[in-house]
C-alpha cells in the first residue's frame, strides 16, 4: 500500500518504535495500530518518522570529513567530473557538509551530489536549507574540527531562530526519494556515503544493503560508512582496499 518494507530491520529497534507509537496515540492494541495505518494516511507519517532514524548534524565526526580532505580529495581531483551519492541523508545536514568541503577543495563547480532517503518528508525539509540556530554552536565547532578553512557563518544567514544556508551549495545537490530495502541502483558513483545507516538492518538486509552500493561504485571508487560499521564480513569485503579504516573509509579496486 506505501512501499516500505521494514522485515528486515532490526527486531528489537523495530519493536520498541512500534509500541512507541502505540502509546503516543494511547492505543490499546497492536491490531489498532494496523487498523490506523491502513485507513489513515498522517498516522501512516507519525509511524514512518518513528521508524525511519533521523539522527544526523553538520560534520558529524568531524575526524571523518578531515581524513576525506587529506585522503579521498586528492583522488577526486583526477576525475574531469563527480558523482557522490549520500544514501540515507535525513534532514541533509551531512549533504550540505560535503558541499562546503567540496567548495573550499575547489571541486564543487564539477560535482553533483546525489542526496536520498526514504522519508519524502525529511527530504522537503533537507531542501530547504533551514536549520536551527541554536546548532550552530555545535556544527561550527565540527566545521573548525573537519579542517574548516573560513568562518562558518559566511555560509548562512540567520533568520529569528533559524539559519538558512546560502543556495549556491544546492546548486548541484539532487534530492530524491530512494529506499534501500526496495530501489535498485541508478547511477555509478566515485563516492558513496551511507553512514550509520545499517545499524539499523539486520544481516540478510545489510548484505543486500552491500551489495547495491558496491554495484553503485566505480572501480577506485570510494565508500564511506559509519563508526560502527564495516565491510568485514561482508560478501564484498575482499574487493575493497582500506583507505582508513578508523574513519571507515575504503577503496574499491575491482
Amino acid at each position: 500500500m506505501y512501499g516500505y518494507d521494514f522485515r528486515n530491520y532490526a527486531f528489537s529497534s523495530i519493536r520498541r518504535r512500534i509500541w512507541h507509537r502505540v502509546n503516543a496515540e494511547q492505543l490499546p492494541t497492536i491490531t489498532s495500530l494496523l487498523e490506523r495505518v491502513l485507513h489513515d494516511r498522517a498516522f501512516m507519517d507519525r509511524l514512518l518518522a518513528d521508524l525511519t532514524i533521523h539522527v544526523t548534524e553538520m560534520f558529524r565526526d568531524p575526524e571523518m570529513f578531515l581524513a576525506f580532505r587529506r585522503k579521498v580529495v586528492p583522488l577526486l581531483r583526477t576525475y574531469p567530473f563527480i558523482r557522490i551519492w549520500h544514501a540515507g541523508c535525513s534532514s541533509g545536514e551531512e549533504v550540505y557538509s560535503m558541499a562546503i568541503l567540496l567548495q573550499e577543495e575547489g571541486l564543487y563547480d564539477k560535482t553533483r551530489i546525489y542526496a536520498t532517503d526514504a522519508n519524502g518528508d525529511i527530504l522537503e525539509r533537507a531542501k530547504t536549507g533551514v536549520f536551527p540556530l541554536e546548532r550552530m554552536r555545535l556544527y561550527t565547532r565540527n566545521y573548525m574540527e573537519a579542517g574548516g578553512r573560513a568562518d562558518f557563518s559566511q555560509y548562512y544567514t540567520a533568520r529569528y531562530d533559524s539559519v538558512i544556508f546560502n543556495a549556491d551549495l544546492k546548486k548541484n545537490i539532487v534530492f530524491a526519494q530512494h529506499n534501500l530495502v526496495t530501489d535498485s541502483s541508478f547511477n555509478e558513483f566515485h563516492v558513496i556515503l551511507c553512514r550509520n545507516v545499517m545499524i539499523y538492518f539486520n544481516q540478510q538486509l545489510q548484505d543486500h544493503v552491500h551489495h547495491l552500493l558496491y554495484d553503485s561504485l566505480s572501480t577506485f571508487g570510494v565508500l564511506v560508512l559509519g563508526t560502527k560499521e564495516t565491510i568485514n564480513f561482508t560478501q564484498h569485503a575482499a574487493d575493497y582496499d582500506e583507505l582508513d579504516m578508523h574513519n571507515r573509509l575504503y577503496r574499491k579496486f575491482r
